[in-house]
């Protein structure tokens, strides 16, 4: 019995139950609503969304062709929009994401206006956006099932009862909105408490993935910034351990946790970790310190002294107290971070790079997995990345190891349009093209996504409407870039009304009053001119 027909049937049952004081109830309208709302709680979403990355990264085990992707979307709309244009133009939301950026939440989403990615935004902010999301998503399946339902009642009404039963079918294997979102906690937000109740803040409001990095809290910086402070692994551990407490409390068993390290860039550390023995986590994060070797008379008083291999070493430390890691250390920290994130209940991982470079990607993940071979990554296809430039950098690389001629290229300016349409640019944009199936194949990225692409969408948009609108096109600017690209491309937000829920409304009084419903979708509707 399909989804519609159950719950038709349990709504005839209780209105037989009630007797006439349920007489004007219409257990189809009721029945309708209720498949309308498939989720009633930001609970139902999580355990559901879980349970499909569960899946998702059990499919990609067997065969990395199965990556799945994901958009940073800054608001519910954004995120609504996308799912629709992925459904309309792919024809399923299967393996595909939201990602919910800590970045953009304090450019965009902050109470306070504009905030740089340094943890300064509201704790509520995250959860708040969630919710969002998920109350858009809600409403994109609403949607798109009262045009279906409205679809059946017109075959019906014209005696099309196959018509009728073919969308019947429709409606009863419809496919949600709804899909998974990996939230970005930053670095909790404080201490493992703090984490703990944020992250069930997040998952009350229906996320499933937790992306959490291990930065210094309170000194937190983007991961493509300079200044970032990375913590010992204890900590970082407990911070994982409260996310996984904080799913198990609410019943989420699937929930996923992403450990990002942002160790690649990183040079600092705050804190120096209590070793108990040699080679355990915290000796090995000491090893890693730029450190020189000193005598005991030529110590000062009151510094920080070590002793290593049975000398006493000074570690170099800046002004404001932090200690520097030694030159070239990155790569064996990422390492390091990340078997022993996976080794404290870790998922997957997160590795920030300094540029989209399959190999150097590829160098890391496998040194992981040696050790951790189920080791999976997801990884930022960031906008911080000059990608036409590295690209075409790289393939400038590429044709001169080969021994080709490259003589007619200054490999310090490849970004310049001159390069469009030669046989270097051509090589690089093919590289972009496939570089997430490449990634997914060579360093075994679960999860391709673009942390910011609607904050850059929004701007450009808005740069090229305001351009010619307020220039000498004037209105044409909307109506030939805008209006009518949407008319032609089916892009349902023409009809703005319909999208917002208007006919839903429509419907919803009629269900209510009857032939007393004052309805909006009426023969002097200007939406009627969209066809």
């Amino acid at each position: 019995m399909g989804v519609y027909t159950s719950a038709l049937k349990a709504v005839q049952e209780l209105k037989a139950k009630h007797g006439d004081s349920w007489g004007a109830i219409n257990p189809e309208h009721a029945a309708r609503m209720v498949v309308q709302n498939r989720f009633k709680t930001g609970l139902d979403i999580a355990k559901y969304t879980a349970a499909i990355m569960r899946k998702d990264m059990a499919e990609f085990d067997k065969d990395t062709s199965n990556y799945t992707q994901s958009l940073g979307c800054w608001h519910g709309f954004v995120g609504q929009q996308k799912m629709i244009a992925v459904k309309k133009h792919h024809g399923t939301t299967n393996k595909r994401y939201l990602y919910l950026s800590g970045w953009m939440v304090a450019a965009l989403r902050s109470e306070f206006g504009p905030l740089p990615d340094q943890s300064m935004h509201e704790k509520t902010a995250v959860p708040d956006l969630i919710e969002e999301l998920y109350t858009f998503l809600r409403q994109a399946d609403a949607k798109e099932l009262n045009d279906l339902f409205r679809a059946m009642d017109a075959a019906k009404a014209k005696g099309d009862e196959a018509g009728a039963a073919a969308i019947l079918e429709q409606i009863e294997n419809f496919e949600t909105h709804v899909v998974p979102i990996i939230a970005d906690i930053d670095a909790g937000f404080g201490n493992p408490e703090a984490t703990y109740l944020l992250t069930k803040k997040m998952i009350e409001a229906g996320a499933c993935c937790i992306q959490i990095e291990n930065q210094v809290s309170d000194v937190k910086q983007c991961g493509h910034q300079d200044g970032k402070v990375t913590v010992p692994h204890e900590e970082f551990h407990a911070k994982i351990n409260a996310v996984r407490y904080a799913f198990l409390e609410l019943g989420v068993e699937d929930g996923v946790i992403v450990a990002r390290t942002d160790s690649e860039g990183a040079g600092l550390t705050q804190t120096l970790p209590v070793s108990r023995e040699k080679g355990d986590l915290g000796s090995q994060y000491i090893n890693f310190l730029k450190t020189e070797e000193v005598t005991l008379d030529q110590a000062k008083d009151d510094e920080v002294l070590l002793k290593k291999d049975g000398k006493l070493v000074r570690p170099a430390r800046l002004a404001s107290g932090l200690f520097e890691f030694a030159e070239g250390t990155n790569i064996d920290r990422v390492v390091l971070d990340c078997v022993a994130s996976l080794r404290a209940g870790a998922d997957l991982l997160w590795i920030e790079t300094a540029t989209p470079n399959v190999a150097d990607i590829a160098n890391m993940v496998n040194r992981v997995r040696e050790q951790e071979p189920t080791a999976k990554l997801v990884y930022n296809n960031s906008p911080s990345f000059n990608w036409t430039l590295n690209f075409r950098q790289q393939a400038y690389d590429a044709m001169k190891a080969e021994g080709k001629d490259v003589s007619a290229y200054d490999r310090s300016k490849l970004m310049s349009v001159e390069y469009d349409n030669t046989e270097l640019a051509l090589a690089a944009d093919q590289r972009i093209r496939t570089f997430q199936a490449d990634a997914s194949r060579e360093a075994n990225i679960f999860h391709h996504l673009i942390t910011l692409p609607t904050y850059h969408t929004t701007a450009l948009h808005m740069n090229n409407l305001a351009q010619g609108y307020f220039g000498e096109d004037g209105m044409l600017a909307y109506v030939l870039n805008v209006q009518r690209e949407e008319i032609r491309k089916g892009v349902s937000c023409v009809k703005h009304q319909a999208m917002s829920g208007s006919d839903i409304g429509d419907d919803h009084k009629e269900f209510f009053a009857g032939e007393a419903a004052l309805k909006a979708g009426g023969a002097k509707n200007t939406s009627n001119q969209f066809h």
